[in-house]
């Protein structure tokens, strides 16, 4: 019998991907969806078919708990959060009751409809923040410095206490920066490709950016998923690391996706002290190898073919366009 699997956030970029991974495996995929006049469903268009999607709300318990009813799954993914670190700061409430306290209710509606169900929370490489060890492992200590952040250990420590206090099977993957095609265009990876792609195309003259020193571990979202998948297949539910274990600037990422285009950066890249963060995380660089170990998980991208691959989407969707 296929297993079934339960995805908040099926619409965004890591939901996408782990729809596809899923789907490949034979499993079926149920997706949780906010109710919206404007449906949003570019990531998973090519999926419509295959997929069943339930109106649902992180804010809403009884609808959580319609929603697992529906699906029976054997393991429900919880990515679903106010997921970008500058939105928190202008609507800090609205990230810590997504990102934070949605993370009790799903778990509450694990508990109440079958506690066998295998649950994966989606922690962030944010937590870390202000880091305290370079390079960043499961027993470092958190230092959150968004409100993004701050939910997001909120969220990692209440599955760490379900697991704890109920015996679920909860588990965090605590995953570096991961980008990809999919990515939402206000992310720097992707506004840099975007941008570059759009000065390429003679559709824009510059492009605007704040801290270009800022380091991070970036990853390609489709070979994260995987991890997140092989955390639920384990006999024993634990935290695990995704990242590459390397580190790259802004300003790397800056270079690669214009030499990509054939352009040199300098002459469009303007810095704009808008876009600088009120308190900067400088340094992120995950230590993968307890998912290595343990999981066997390595990532096969690197970060110059994951920018090349992004660049060349982006040039492809606009030229689309044109």
């Amino acid at each position: 019998m296929s297993k079934r699997a339960l995805i908040t956030g099926i619409t965004g970029q890591d939901g996408s991907y782990l729809t596809e991974l899923l789907l490949s495996k034979g499993y079926e995929v149920f997706g949780v969806v906010r109710r919206s006049s404007t449906e949003s469903y570019e990531r998973i268009e090519h999926l419509r078919d295959r997929i069943q999607l339930i109106q649902a709300d992180l804010l809403d318990q009884y609808s959580l708990i319609k929603a697992l009813e529906t699906a029976q799954p054997d393991e429900v993914y919880n990515l679903a959060a106010q997921s970008f670190v500058p939105t928190s700061w202008s609507q800090a409430v609205l990230t810590g009751e997504f990102t934070a306290l949605g993370v009790t209710k799903v778990l509450e509606a694990v508990r109440a409809v079958d506690p066998k169900i295998r649950f994966y929370q989606a922690s962030s490489s944010e937590m870390y923040g202000k880091v305290l060890e370079v390079p960043q492992r499961e027993e470092t200590p958190f230092y959150p410095r968004s409100p993004y952040g701050v939910a997001k250990v909120y969220g990692h420590f209440i599955t760490v206490n379900y697991r704890e206090s109920y015996n679920l099977f909860a588990v965090s993957g605590i995953l570096f920066n991961h980008e990809s095609p999919r990515r939402g265009l206000e992310f720097v990876t992707r506004k840099v490709t975007d941008g570059v792609a759009k000065i390429k195309l003679g559709l824009a003259n510059e492009l605007r950016m704040g801290n270009l020193d800022a380091k991070r571990d970036w990853g390609f979202a489709g070979d994260y998923v995987e991890a997140m998948w092989l955390m639920l297949q384990q006999d024993a539910p634990d935290d695990y690391v995704v990242a590459t274990g390397e580190t790259h600037t802004v300003q790397e990422l800056v270079e690669v996706a214009f030499e990509r285009a054939g352009l040199d950066w300098q002459k469009y890249v303007v810095i704009d002290p808008r876009f600088i963060r009120p308190a900067e995380v400088d340094l992120l660089i995950g230590d993968p190898a307890k998912a290595k170990a343990k999981l066997g998980w390595t990532p096969k991208t690197s970060f110059k073919e994951l920018v090349h691959m992004m660049v060349d989407s982006d040039l492809a969707r606009l030229e689309a366009r044109k």
